[in-house]
């Protein structure tokens, strides 16, 4: 009786999973209907009626799509709808998940006219995993260049010109980042250290909206560091272009104490050029 009842048990449970296995198999060839099969645009349709609320259902059926009608228009369509449906979610997996789709669709049609769309959706998912200034600045690059390649190979699509915004406040962001560092080594007192960071802004980021600052604390780091020469035509430059600048007073300043140690070091230089003549002519 014992080994009866365990054999009960045995094909009581085998009953069970064989019964969980045909209803999960039936489950899957029922999810996309027969009549949707044979259609593209069906397929499509229930692929964005469904993406929004059930986003792995939808992208089965947008994958349903693209693999049973490849040239169809609308396996583009849904190409892009998989894309922006990950783009969505926002999160960093998903965004490389998009990023991904986007350059799919760029080499899988490269006449479309919604390549310069991914095109711009491919740095923006760059943009959105950018740090702020301080940071890994590892994205806002890749980001910048992603953009750059908006305006440069697609320069008439209606993205260029946003690209060109974003373009603008990834250099924003990167001297924004420079300048905070080279500022932690002046603050430091590491002069040369700061000068390193400071001194590239001006002419790899002519736009930053902080370049009076860049000045004053690259022209100081150098008088700091006793390198007068270096440190004067930048405070003279901040004087020029920034008269309102907060940091005008203090150039002025500076200026002053140049002018000071100039005249002292030309003293001492005339100085010793006295007691040189002079000894030359009791010789």
């Amino acid at each position: 009786m014992k080994n009866k009842g365990y054999w009960l048990l045995i094909i009581f449970f085998l009953a069970a999973v064989l019964f969980d296995s045909t209803s999960c198999k039936k489950q899957t060839v029922e999810t996309i209907p027969q009549e949707a099969q044979a259609s593209d645009e069906a397929l499509f349709k229930l692929g964005e009626q469904y993406i929004k609320k059930d986003t792995e259902k939808g992208i089965l059926y947008l994958r349903q799509v693209i693999d049973s009608f490849p040239k169809s228009f609308y396996a583009q369509r849904a190409k892009l709808l998989i894309a922006d449906s990950y783009f969505n979610k926002g999160d960093e997996a998903n965004l490389i998940l998009a990023a991904a789709e986007y350059r799919e669709f760029i080499s899988l049609y490269p006449t479309s006219p919604s390549v310069p769309y991914c095109q711009y959706q491919i740095a923006m998912t760059y943009y959105k995993k950018i740090l702020k200034p301080g940071r890994d600045q590892t994205n806002t690059l890749q980001a910048l260049q992603e953009f750059k390649k908006v305006v440069t190979n697609y320069p008439s699509s209606d993205y260029a010109k946003q690209a060109e915004e974003k373009i603008k406040d990834c250099e924003q962001r990167l001297a924004e980042n420079e300048f905070q560092v080279g500022l932690l080594y002046y603050k430091i007192k590491a002069y040369r250290a700061a000068v390193g960071r400071l001194q590239n802004i001006p002419t790899q980021y002519p736009e930053y909206k902080k370049m009076d600052a860049v000045y004053f604390y690259l022209a100081d780091s150098y008088f700091q560091g006793r390198k007068y020469d270096e440190s004067f035509p930048y405070f003279t430059k901040l004087i020029s272009d920034y008269p309102q600048s907060k940091f005008v007073k203090m150039a002025q300043k500076r200026l002053q104490l140049l002018d000071e140690i100039k005249k002292a070091n030309n003293l001492k230089k005339g100085g010793k050029d006295a007691t040189k003549i002079k000894k030359s002519q009791q010789v």
